[in-house]
């Protein structure tokens, strides 16, 4: 069979019959006489390119058993026209690379070295890694690694609150917000939940000042000035009203909060025992096959 040099849509048109009529033909299940493997007709090569072949064996591995004559025809079709094109531009390749490109074998086996160890450790990983991370256990290591915890960004606690200018009881509205009274607050969280575009009332979490900024349309070229300044503020804009209390604030550059680390940290306790574990199977697995003479270490400090 002969292809022509380009490889494109119009070049795969050829084959297309034939792969229709080799499905159409020849059973897909895997226990007719074609697929029979004590047969020589597993053998049948459907195609050859520069001296490799594709075998109708190979075919059959992947064809699903009970497939559908159509389906059949269009997974044939594909794995043959992939397969083909990866023949041509594979000789392309190999006839116009210097040969001192095509020094590929090294790094195949680097990579093939890599990713075998790779899955090993990820399955000894997932059978023996302890996940449970206490409280105790993240307080300390926060403690004992202050450097790993300077902020990059400015954070507050913060509440907030965004209404529409023609939202009803205004003035109750700004009197509720700044109190501390529990009566006045579960008013000013019913009112929210009536007549509030969106409000925060969460006062023991921190948020970036970025996040912030994306929901309430504070205007500032400093955000620590901002900060250092500002504790009840009123802003509106053409169709609404936002009020906000910034409870309190981190600079960028200052230690973070533990509350604000603390799944940071579950993470890095985390990694480090992935670390140990796997040191640890690396250590025991080279003492045993020195033990069992597997390995021998020819050099000596002299």
């Amino acid at each position: 069979m002969k292809y022509p040099a380009r490889v494109g849509l119009k070049f795969f048109q050829p084959i297309k019959c034939i792969i229709a009529f080799i499905i159409i033909s020849l059973p897909v299940s895997c226990n007719s006489p074609f697929f029979n493997k004590k047969t020589k007709t597993e053998e049948t090569i459907l195609v050859k390119a520069y001296g490799k072949t594709l075998t109708a064996e190979q075919l059959r591995q992947l064809i699903p058993e009970g497939t559908s004559q159509e389906d059949s025809v269009q997974m044939a079709k594909s794995f043959i026209d992939n397969w083909v094109r990866q023949q041509v531009i594979l000789n392309l390749a190999e006839n116009n690379l210097p040969d001192r490109m095509k020094q590929v074998e090294k790094q195949l086996e680097e990579y093939r070295n890599s990713l075998i160890t790779y899955i090993y450790e990820s399955e000894l990983i997932n059978q023996r890694l302890d996940t449970a991370v206490s409280d105790s256990e993240i307080e300390s290591y926060y403690k004992e690694n202050p450097q790993n915890f300077e902020l990059k960004d400015n954070i507050l606690k913060t509440v907030y609150v965004k209404v529409k200018q023609e939202a009803p009881k205004l003035d109750k509205l700004r009197v509720w917000f700044r109190s501390n009274n529990d009566k006045d607050r579960q008013l000013l969280t019913d009112y929210c939940y009536q007549f509030a575009a969106d409000f925060r009332f969460d006062e023991e979490n921190w948020m970036l000042f970025d996040e912030l900024l994306k929901v309430v349309p504070v205007k500032t070229y400093d955000q620590e000035d901002f900060l250092r300044n500002n504790r009840l503020i009123e802003i509106s804009d053409s169709s609404h009203i936002y009020l906000i209390r910034i409870l309190d604030f981190k600079i960028r550059e200052s230690l973070s909060p533990l509350a604000f680390e603390k799944e940071n940290v579950r993470a890095l306790i985390l990694n480090k025992r992935k670390l140990d574990l796997i040191k640890q199977m690396e250590t025991d697995a080279i003492n045993k096959a020195i033990a069992k003479k597997e390995v021998e270490i020819m050099l000596t400090e002299e």
